[in-house]
């Protein structure tokens, strides 16, 4: 019989079954000792189908893009001309040109467009390049010296390009690296985790719809099996009846009881609001319907604003020393000035009036 001495009972050690959680050490990929560094985006591919499959990423990328041209540029006369001569492609206008760039650097972290100049250095046109095929090439001091363009057809050299023959944005660049960070990278997870979940109600709705069937049949016979199967499948998917012959089949639904199953619906708000918050792009502003009040609105909207003004003037900049041209890109609409009057009105209102005041 075996020893029953409560006194005898021990306390198991988990200290090496559970971990923290931790996240993986990483380093800067800027310029080494080697005379060349050269760097580029082997993730393209995989950014870019990111943008184009998810609703919610391609929503947010275009409203950036969108709200960071703003009403458009504006310039002086002279730097003018220059700038409604690009065509790009051919039908592109210099906020198209903006726009689709702005658009390419939140995908990839990094876009690339072609200066081409006149012999005596005017600007005639600016092209957008596909950043798949562009290498960066730095220096042992982590300037950078060149560009390569790799081509599409095997075996063709690459085209090298000074740094004045590439207009180069580069989005929230980290210390001594050469390229930008994209913006999708971060938000993977939670799309990874909001498109399952997603699947998974999908699964369930059409068991709903068109429930899962365990058909016990009173026959070993493959043939008699497979003709019975694809009768009854051909029933299912055209919405037919099905007549069997009693107790030649007995049919038993398989169904998951309503309660015995999380709702995903919290989990999937839980997602939502976690995108919204890594996108650094509002409910309010890709017009969403969610409850909030006036006041949380122009807060949101007011945070947005400094965002977008900050990425405005990383874009006006660049453009003066890369390109040599000022332009002035305006934000839509502001909430500056409606909350200003909103806090006057609240010191009014808020004032002790004559007769309320005592002796």
């Amino acid at each position: 019989m075996g020893n029953k001495d409560i006194g005898q009972a021990e306390a198991s050690n988990l200290s090496n079954a559970i971990t923290d959680y931790s996240v993986d050490a990483v380093t800067t990929d800027g310029a080494g000792e080697s005379k060349e560094t050269t760097w580029s985006n082997s993730e393209w591919t995989q950014q870019l189908g990111y943008y184009k499959k998810i609703p919610e990423m391609k929503a947010a990328i275009d409203a950036k893009a969108t709200w960071t041209v703003g009403k458009g540029w504006k310039s002086n006369p002279t730097h003018s001309i220059f700038l409604n001569l690009t065509k790009g492609n051919g039908i592109d206008t210099f906020n198209t040109l903006l726009e689709n760039m702005i658009r390419t650097y939140h995908i990839g972290g990094d876009a690339f467009a072609e200066v081409i100049r006149t012999h005596t250095g005017k600007l005639i046109n600016i092209k957008p390049l596909d950043p798949q095929t562009i290498t960066i090439v730095a220096n042992n001091k982590g300037l950078i010296i060149r560009y390569e363009q790799q081509s599409k057809v095997k075996g063709k050299k690459p085209v090298k390009f000074k740094p004045e023959q590439i207009f180069h944005l580069s989005r929230n660049r980290v210390a001594d690296e050469m390229h930008g960070e994209s913006m999708i990278d971060a938000l993977v997870w939670i799309i990874k985790a909001k498109n399952e979940v997603m699947e998974n109600q999908k699964v369930i709705m059409q068991r709903y719809v068109k429930p899962l069937i365990v058909w016990h049949l009173d026959t070993d016979n493959p043939t008699e099996i497979a003709n019975f199967k694809a009768k009854q499948d051909a029933a299912v998917s055209n919405g037919e009846n099905m007549y069997i012959p009693k107790d030649a089949v007995v049919p038993e639904v398989v169904g998951v009881a309503p309660n015995a199953t999380l709702n995903p619906m919290a989990w999937l708000q839980y997602l939502d609001d976690k995108f919204t918050q890594a996108s650094g792009v509002p409910d309010i502003i890709l017009g969403g319907s969610k409850a909030l009040t006036e006041a949380s609105s122009k807060i949101a909207y007011l945070a947005f604003q400094q965002t977008i003004e900050e990425e405005q003037l990383y874009i006006e900049e660049t453009v003066a020393f890369q390109l040599g041209l000022e332009i002035e890109l305006e934000f839509p609409a502001s909430l500056e000035n409606e909350l200003i009057s909103d806090k006057q009105k609240d010191k009014t209102n808020g004032a002790a009036q004559p007769n309320e005041v005592q002796a």
